[in-house]
Formats: C-alpha cells, structure tokens, sequence
C-alpha cells in the first residue's frame, strides 16, 4: 500500500474545489435549458403553422408545454426568424389595450418547417434506439 506524504497532500487538488468544478461542469439544468433551446425555433414555427399569433399567445403555448421560457429569449428570436424570412407580421388593433403584432410563417416558412418537421422525426427515432437500448 502505498502511502501519501503530506507535501505530496497539498500538491493535490482539494476535494471541495475539484467538487465545485465537477458541479459547474455537470450542471443537469443547464443542460436541460440548453435541450431545450435547441427545439424551440422548432417550437416557435410549430405553433404559427395554421394559425396566426402575437407573441404572448407563442408565450403562453410554450409555457403550457414545460418550455420554460422568458419574453427576453422570445422576442429576439422571432425577430431572427423575421429577418431569415421565415415569418410576417402584422399589426392588428386591439380592444383591451394596445395593437398586437400578430406573427405568420411565410411560404419559405412553411417549407422550412416541412424540412424541420421530417429531422425532428429521424431525431427523435434515432434518440429512441439509442436511449432505449441500455
């Protein structure tokens, strides 16, 4: 058996900031918020096919659906899928405050989400066999 010196000792790393580390390293809920960030355009395209919607109607579908997500991520991202020409907007009156930005996929929009629609699905079918068979 082979024994530790004590300056050997203190040339190792200490066990609560290895742990710390390992912990930033291993934080399961950024994890989870990064899985979930990478569907939401997905999400986000999903929710407006068929239907037109202001962005707190987009909001609150997500947050029914467990997306966890703020008006501070929302915004900029529809803003993105504007300026990609995924989406239209338009501005429609309101009768309980003011006028609402009613969002709407575009016809590349559509044919964007056909394309995301056909991955999501071997995505997921690949996930399955790989999670399934542990």
């Amino acid at each position: 058996m082979q024994t530790t010196t004590s300056k050997e000792f203190k040339k190792q790393p200490k066990a609560s900031g290895l742990l710390k580390k390992q912990k930033e390293i291993m934080n399961v809920e950024n994890t989870k918020a990064q899985m979930r960030k990478g569907v939401l355009e997905y999400c986000i395209l999903s929710i407006l096919n068929g239907k037109d919607k202001y962005a707190s109607e987009i909001l609150e579908t997500l947050k029914d659906a467990k997306m966890l997500v703020v008006e501070g991520t929302i915004y900029p991202l529809l803003t993105r899928l504007k300026n990609a020409g995924l989406l239209n907007y338009r501005w429609e009156e309101s009768t309980s405050g003011p006028p609402r930005k009613y969002y709407t996929l575009t016809e590349t929009g559509k044919m964007f989400l056909k394309e995301l629609d056909t991955t999501w699905d071997e995505l997921r079918s690949a996930t399955n066999l790989v999670t399934k068979s542990k």
